[in-house]
């Protein structure tokens, strides 16, 4: 198939090769025929608009062994005389990130807190540990290690041993995702791919409906009732195995919690380290309980007993569940431009979430075969109007006024230009070609301010919602930079004239079919990363004024990063 609608077959296929028909059980019966041997395939095309020097296509294809077929893909090219070549510019060899103008900005080797991801974790594991799945597994598992037949110290050994064995499970969990490292893309190529965004909608809205308490996600029961045989060893390896049955067992209510971990991590630039730190503090956070409390027994009187208060904490996590959902349905949609969920619309339907949690509480709303108790507690009040408060809080979002912002979910929603509006008040669109930016700074005299972003991408919209609006940080970008914004999810194809197979400095080729595959390339050989946002400071003769900046939650920080290159550039000029 062909990369583009520009590019349009007009003829029939014709082949050379020798082909032959076959009857397949794995086709049922059918016949299929088969390629043995050189084939070739041609047919006539028609291009619109300037023809390329170089044709790029893919060709899709089954090859059997024996009774089994398989399918694979690869890239292929075709030169065409006559064509226009590919005049597109990648690497500049002026930008040297070695040497800066000025010594300011960000190590570039990462953007993000490792431990901040793991005190995620741990808090998910926290909230893992208030589901009907797992705490009434406490007292049971602590009963259990607290026995009369065993000695104090050795119970408290046990406990930690057992603790430790939950931590090392849930790391263990994130090893095989270490494999996506194949190119330094993959990762970011993950989180904003729209099929894998549409799975996780349908993995996300599955997992709601089953907290929502219409059917369980288990493991397979095999799996559970061999781990459990083993548990009732006494040595080291039996008390690893109780642990191994308690996260299957519990996989119908830490599944959702966990795959929230597990998707974020890999929409981010750590990707599997971020997502061993935070797996390692699910494992953490839902291990402390059992090894403290068979430590200290007695704080066990301190702890609610188990009820219905813990579906109800399960419904609650459903709704949340059904939130996320339509965020990663979001980011398909902001990706490919549908215009199914603008900025308004999306945060309508967080606001009936938001007044559905409300009405559940309140017990107004049934969800479930448990019915909530008539008498309100305390706990459940303030929960009440904590959610009472978020949902108030989101519906200026609809409107489009200044009050729309919404700094304080700011990356959630998509962005404040993509709007049910005609003219939002709170966008300023900046420009999205490179090329254009530069021209306009020698035009201008100004440094250029690269934006490296990504339709899908939460920090971006965080840093463009909560700290572009700051005054200090927009008057400076208004008046002293050329703003240009590089989207590297960006779907638009090229002209077929620009597309182009590309030789990294590496010696690896990529292929460059649409707007995001040119600006994820450039971003890679000038600037060595492949994580959004990034930002970059360059003057108009495109020497690099400051080591670039990731995402920076401080308004002043940043608004010194800017300052910086502006002194570094009047420096030069």
């Amino acid at each position: 198939m062909f990369q583009d609608s520009a590019i349009s077959v007009v003829g029939k296929f014709s082949e050379s090769g020798q082909a032959v028909q076959i009857n397949s059980s794995l086709f049922n019966g059918k016949k299929v025929k088969v390629y043995e041997g050189k084939t070739v395939w041609t047919t006539i095309i028609q291009i619109s608009g300037e023809i390329p020097a170089q044709l790029q296509g893919t060709l899709n294809y089954s090859y059997g062994r024996g009774e089994e077929f398989y399918t694979g893909s690869f890239p292929f090219a075709v030169q065409l005389a006559g064509g226009v070549s590919a005049q597109s510019r990648i690497i500049i060899p002026t930008i040297d990130i070695k040497n800066p103008v000025a010594d300011c900005g960000d190590d570039p080797t990462g953007d993000k807190s490792l431990m901040g991801i793991f005190i995620l974790g741990l808090l998910g594991g926290f909230i893992a540990l208030l589901t009907p799945c797992v705490f009434p597994m406490i007292p049971l598992t602590v009963s259990f290690f607290t026995r009369q037949d065993q000695s104090k110290v050795k119970g408290i050994r046990n406990a930690i041993i057992y603790g430790l064995s939950i931590f090392l499970i849930y790391v263990l969990l994130s090893l095989p995702f270490y494999t996506f490292h194949a190119s330094p893309q993959v990762l970011n190529n993950i989180s904003t791919n729209v099929y894998t965004n549409l799975a996780f909608f349908v993995v996300f809205l599955v997992f709601a409906i089953s907290f929502f308490g219409y059917f369980e996600i288990t493991l397979p029961a095999g799996l559970a009732n061999k781990a459990s045989s083993k548990s009732g060893i006494t040595n080291l390896g039996g008390i690893f195995f109780m642990a191994f049955t308690l996260a299957i067992v519990s996989f119908s209510c830490t599944g959702p919690i966990l795959g929230t971990l597990l998707v974020g991590a890999l929409s981010s630039s750590g990707g599997p380290l971020e997502l061993s730190f935070g797996m390692g503090g699910f494992g953490l956070g839902l291990a402390l309980p059992f090894a403290v409390f068979s430590i200290f027994p007695s704080w066990l009187k301190n702890i609610p007993k188990s009820g219905g208060w813990l579906n109800t904490v399960k419904i609650v996590l459903g709704f949340i569940e059904l939130a996320l959902a339509i965020k990663f349905l979001a980011n398909a949609d902001n990706v490919k431009q549908w215009g199914l969920l603008k900025r308004e619309v999306f945060i309508v339907i967080w606001v009936v979430i938001g007044f559905a949690i409300v009405l559940y509480l309140l017990g107004v709303l049934k969800m479930g075969k448990f019915v909530l108790s008539k008498k309100f507690s305390k706990p459940r009040i303030g929960f009440i109007i904590l959610f009472l408060l978020i949902t108030l809080y989101l519906i200026p979002g609809v409107t489009n006024t200044k009050w729309a912002k919404l700094s304080l979910i700011s990356g959630f929603p998509p962005p404040v230009c993509y709007s049910i509006y005609e003219k939002p008040v709170n966008c300023d669109e900046p420009l999205v070609d490179y090329e254009q930016a530069i021209q306009l700074a020698k035009k201008e005299n100004k440094p250029v301010l690269i934006d490296f972003t990504g339709w899908a991408c939460v920090n971006c919209r965080r840093m463009e919602e909560h700290v572009w609006t700051k005054p200090k940080v927009q008057q400076l970008m208004r008046e002293e930079f050329i703003l240009v914004s590089l989207y590297v999810d960006e779907k638009r194809k090229l002209p077929p004239s620009q597309r182009m197979v590309y030789k990294t400095k590496n010696g690896e080729e990529m292929l460059i079919v649409t707007v995001g595959d040119k600006w994820t390339a450039f971003q890679i050989e000038n600037f060595n990363a492949t994580s959004q946002p990034q930002y970059a400071i360059v003057s108009p003769d495109e020497k690099l004024l400051a080591r670039t900046k990731f995402y920076t939650p401080s308004s002043e920080e940043f608004s010194g990063w800017l300052q910086c290159g502006l002194k570094a550039f009047k420096k030069i000029r």
